[in-house]
Parts: structure tokens; C-alpha cells; sequence
């Protein structure tokens, strides 16, 4: 077997948004709801902790308004994207004029269980209570405990692979 080791070599944010690019995943927008209104994040980290009892959990960077709105509302939901819903994805990762509560203008929203923004026609959204927050560096994982979730099993998920759609 030959070694394939190379000289360590210190990874930039640049490089490090490559390599996590390599990995395709579900797109999805995670929203919470408070006094200040509701806020959402395009998420390139949302996965399932485990199933008994049903968690999942996020990673979101704190200087986002939408961790303190999760905070004081004490919930969140992560919304699946459809291959028709590409168009709202962008602005919820910063791209476009739309900030903050503005960016709800794009697509029907309702709610579940946690009063959460669950986007209409996603593939599919799972309604969360925080039960923790882990704080690391510029980043926080919130742990949700699944209250509720809606699916839409007959459309077909927005997929990112190394920063495009498919």
C-alpha cells in the first residue's frame, strides 16, 4: 500500500468551503419565529443527531440574526427545498436585497408545532424545540428536539453539489 500522506498544509476558508462542496446534500432553509419576526439561513449543515428520541441539529453562525431569533423563540424548523423552490434559496444565503423578515415575501409559509415558518410546497420540513446549544468558535450547533414535520413525497428534492443546484 503506498503512503499518501502529504505535508500538513492550513486550509483557508476558501479551501475548506471546496472540500465541503464535494459532499451533495439537501438544501434547506432553517427559520425560527419571535418578537422581532421570523428569520432564515440557507443551512449546508442539517442532519438528524439520532431517532429515540427523535433530534436533529443545525450548525448557524452567531452573528446571524436568525440565532438569536431560534434563541428567543426556542425553536426551529429546517425546510427541504423542491427542485422548483431554487429561486427563495439564494437570498436566504445572503445572495440578492432581500434581508431579514423580507426574504419571507418569497413563497407561502405556515406553521406547525414550535410556530416555526414551514415553507409550502417544500419536500419536506421538520418542526424542532431547541433542547441545547453548543457554542464553538464564530458557531453555535443548535440540538432540536422533532416536534412535528410535513412532507411532500411526489416532488423531487433541491439538491447543492459544489455550489450548484440540481
Amino acid at each position: 500500500m503506498t503512503d499518501t500522506m502529504t505535508a500538513e498544509r492550513v486550509i483557508d476558508v476558501r479551501t475548506f468551503w471546496q472540500a465541503v462542496g464535494l459532499r451533495a446534500v439537501g438544501t434547506a432553509i432553517v427559520t425560527a419565529e419571535a418578537a422581532d419576526g421570523p428569520r432564515g439561513f440557507l443551512a449546508l449543515s442539517a442532519t438528524h443527531l439520532c431517532a429515540d428520541p427523535p433530534m436533529l441539529m443545525v450548525s448557524v453562525d452567531k452573528k446571524t440574526s436568525a440565532f438569536q431569533t431560534m434563541l428567543d423563540g426556542g425553536h426551529f424548523a429546517i425546510n427541504y427545498l423542491s427542485t422548483d423552490q431554487a429561486d427563495i434559496a439564494a437570498p436566504f444565503g445572503g445572495k440578492g436585497d432581500l434581508k431579514g423578515s423580507d426574504r419571507f415575501q418569497l413563497g407561502s409559509w405556515t406553521r406547525l408545532a414550535t410556530g416555526a415558518p414551514i415553507l409550502e410546497g417544500a419536500a419536506g420540513a421538520i418542526d424542532c424545540k431547541i433542547e441545547e446549544v453548543i457554542e464553538r468558535f464564530g458557531t453555535a450547533i443548535v440540538i432540536g428536539r422533532v416536534m412535528d414535520f410535513t412532507a411532500t413525497p411526489d416532488v423531487t428534492p433541491l439538491v447543492s453539489y459544489k455550489g450548484k443546484y440540481l
